[in-house]
């Protein structure tokens, strides 16, 4: 299982992303299971697809729920604490809701793997040590 940000979620289902739409679908195919994102991504994905694309794209993204290749992960209140300090730490960079929500699921699932276009994702660390993998890497 894989993490998914709200990126590649969008530009997987919107052609028009050029490059990144290409690079995304590329990464998509080497994938085998599912992949898991959290609800903050899944809702920022279908507000960006609402703007970009409206419905069909909106349905696309639930078609990827309804075949489970999209498991969408619930936070528990220890994940929502742990949100709010990973925000903390590096409000510097900034971290939004979504990212954050998304390095505590890694944490929790104990996933090191992401698919993102966002480079923040080189800066933030697992459990507060490692690196993230990376993928499609830049």
């Amino acid at each position: 299982m894989i993490l998914v940000d709200t990126g590649p979620l969008i530009v997987l289902i919107d052609r028009g992303q050029g490059e990144s739409h290409i690079r995304c679908v590329e990464a998509y195919q080497q994938f085998t299971g599912s992949l898991m994102t959290t609800w903050s991504c899944f809702t920022e994905a279908m507000y960006f697809l609402a703007e970009l694309q409206g419905w069909n794209a909106q349905r696309i993204l639930w078609q990827f729920v309804d075949r489970q290749a999209l498991l969408l992960h619930d936070a528990d209140w220890q994940e929502c604490q742990r949100m709010r300090e990973l925000m903390e730490k590096y409000q510097n960079v900034p971290m939004d809701l979504a990212d954050a929500s998304l390095v505590a699921a890694a944490e929790t699932l104990k996933l090191k793997r992401i698919f993102t276009l966002d480079s923040d994702f080189y800066i933030y660390r697992y459990q507060d040590k490692a690196f993230f993998e990376v993928i499609p890497s830049t």
